[in-house]
Order: C-alpha cells, then structure tokens, then sequence
C-alpha cells in the first residue's frame, strides 16, 4: 500500500528499500527438494527463491549469501543447561542492539564454533580445575575446541554462576554461509537456485549439524523465506564471448556454478563447446542433475559429460582419474583456448585435480614439470584456470 497524506494517496513512488549483507531480502522459497535418491548416504537440496522486488541481479559465478539461524534444539538445551530465561533482555554486537536471549542465541550468534580466546575468558567464570589447566597451554586449547560448540564447554566445565549477558558477549556474531549460484538469470527470471549438501556427522559424542545447510534441509518449507543477498565474484565467470570452450570440473556441490554456465549458454546459443567433470558416490542414488544433464547433452549444448563415482568400484574413482584418462582430448582442448574451472573441496579435490591437469600438460605437451608448470601458470595469467574452491 502507498502512505497517504491527508487521507490522498501520494502521488510520489515508494522507495524501493536496499538488499545488501547487512539488510539481507526475505527471498520465498519456491521449491526445496533432495537430490539424492533413496538409499543414499547424503542429501542435498535442491532450492529455488524468488528474488522479486528484491533489486537484485547475478551472473553465473556469483555467490548467494544466506544469514541462517541456529537449531532452535541446540538453543534450548543451552537455555536449559544454564537455566537461562529465554526472555531475558540482552545487548549484542558493537552497536549494543537489546534482544530477548532467545532471539540472540537463535539469530545473532556463533554458538556452534569456539575459539581460544572465548574459552580463555570463559575460564574466569568458574572454579573448574580442569579448564584452567586447558587455558594454560596453548596446544590442549586448540585440541579442546576443535570440534566442540558452546553447549559442550558450559556442559564440561560447569557449573556456571555468571549473568547469560557476561557469556553473551564472549560470542562472535553468526556470519552469513556463502553458496555458489545453481542458475542463470537469463534462464529463469527474478529467481536463484542452490544447490546445497546437508552436513551432519557425530564428534565427541554428540551429533553435529551444518548450521544454515541443515536449516535448509530440515526447517526451510516451500513457501517461508530465507534472507539472502547476492555477492559478486569477479574471479569466476564465463569467457566474455561465448565462442570459448569450456571445461568445468564439479564433483558434489561443486556442479553447482556450472549448472548456472550450462543454463547461460544454453540461453544465448553458444558456438563454444563444454565438457563437465561430475564426480559422486553412488551413479544410482548420487548423479546430481542427471537428468537436466543429459538433455543438454543431447540437445548439443553440452559436449561431453565424464562422470566418476567413487564407490560404484573396488577401486576408487575421482575426478582427476577421469581426466587422465581422456589427456589427449583435453589438452588438445585446453591448447586450443579452453577455458578450465573446478569448483568444490579445496583440501583435497581441487589439489588432486591440479596435479592431474600438470600431468597431462607434461606427457601431452612434452614437456618437463618445470615447463607444465609455467604453462598451467600462464592460462591463469590469461584468464583461463579459474577455481572457485572452498
């Protein structure tokens, strides 16, 4: 509705209000569905927001951020365990912001990670001799809190005579959890789509949740909102002109921007041919977008699907093995002006993939390590080995 003045209608437009990080868009959701097939040992989403009115706009590779909320389960058995008054005014952040407990727990702060200096302060608020003789070496802090969230210190080293406010403050406020865009605009008008893996695993003797992954698979419905904003990513993109190939290496989560890249190019008609690198555990139940995949593939929008599933096999199989084995055609492909993406896992898949591609360079380039590694370095100061890895 328009305000009116003197019971008139204003003439004047509203002003649209500014989505940014720190106001973030309360984008509906649309659609929320797992991926994975019965029987598989993950679950990942599969979710569609609508960004109208929101103001914003994105290209393939940009980055959607989510400002999630805690388990409202973990929040309680905190307010119980200290027992906390849920209503009970505190203050939070630098500006002093005033908010029931509950609402602070749930919505402001970090309450899954610790850090050493919370557990150091927190030392000064109870008598326990075993957490006093944690903070006094540097190493037994960095074991303790690896792993561990609030509710495990105030639960090992209690009891706790200390104001809810005094703990409050030793807490980091919750920082939004970035995902990589699963759409092209172009393709689907005032929408964004994620994909998005549930984390969930058990350490010290608790079971563990991905705070804003496992909000969206548990708690998110269609229909109710998530607050988001988009943010750029320069160093990830498509070529500038659509004639490039492209090759795009994304096993999981990491299909996720080159769904966006496969959408783009198939809306503007791309000359350029594509090549994707899928990886998973099972073909049966873990094929994320098989279907959508291989229609591009027949439409002739996507060249070439090599996909590697690591548990289908008595001998495991990844990404990089995949790329090994068709070298000839690859490095054909990059010395003629490919473009190379990998997105996903850094400690591991993107380094193993890395060495794969120094390989191929080496034996079908002819070339000693020392040479591989100054023309892999060489596509980067081009351009043309981008990475989006996390």
């Amino acid at each position: 509705m328009q305000r009116t003045i003197d019971g008139e209608k204003n003439p004047k437009k509203p002003v649209p209000a500014t989505y940014s990080r720190t106001n973030p868009f309360p984008a509906k959701v649309l659609k929320n569905i797992n991926l994975n097939g019965e029987g598989s040992s993950k679950e990942t989403r599969h979710i569609e927001l609508s960004l109208e009115g929101s103001g914003f706009s994105y290209i393939p590779g940009d980055t959607l951020g989510i400002a999630p909320s805690n388990d409202p389960e973990l929040v309680a058995a905190i307010l119980e365990e200290m027992k906390w008054d849920a209503e009970e005014v505190v203050t939070v952040g630098r500006k002093g912001e005033s908010m029931p407990l509950k609402e602070a727990l749930e919505t402001y702060l970090d309450i899954t990670l610790l850090s050493r200096k919370m557990i150091q302060s927190a030392a000064a608020f109870t008598d326990n001799e075993e957490i006093q003789k944690i903070v006094e070496d540097a190493a037994a802090v960095k074991e303790y809190i690896d792993g561990r969230d609030l509710l495990d210190m105030l639960r090992d080293f209690g009891p706790w005579k200390v104001p809810a406010q005094e703990i409050v403050a030793l807490l980091r406020n919750m920082i939004p959890r970035l995902y990589s865009i699963a759409s092209s605009l172009a393709a689907h008008p005032d929408e964004v789509h994620l994909t998005i893996g549930a984390v969930r695993y058990t350490m010290h003797g608790r079971e563990r949740k991905g705070v804003c992954s496992v909000q969206c698979a548990e708690r998110v419905q269609e229909g109710d909102t998530l607050p988001v904003f988009v943010q750029i990513n320069k160093h990830f993109h498509l070529p500038e002109t659509l004639d490039k190939d492209v090759i795009m290496v994304g096993p999981g989560t990491g299909v996720a921007p080159f769904r966006s890249f496969i959408e783009e190019l198939a809306i503007n008609k791309a000359t350029g041919r594509s090549w994707l690198f899928f990886g998973d555990q099972h073909e049966a139940t873990d094929f994320l977008y098989r279907g959508e995949l291989e229609k591009y593939q027949q439409d002739g929008i996507l060249t070439k699907i090599d996909a590697a599933f690591s548990r289908d096999t008595e001998q495991k199989v990844y990404v990089q093995h995949k790329m090994l084995e068709h070298s000839k055609e690859l490095f054909e492909w990059i010395d003629n002006g490919a473009y190379f993406y990998v997105c996903g896992d850094k400690d591991h898949m993107a380094k193993d993939v890395n060495e794969a591609l120094l390989t191929i360079i080496e034996q079908e380039g002819n070339m000693d390590r020392e040479a591989a590694e100054a023309y892999l370095k060489e596509m980067k100061t081009q351009g043309r080995y981008l990475r989006d890895v996390y």
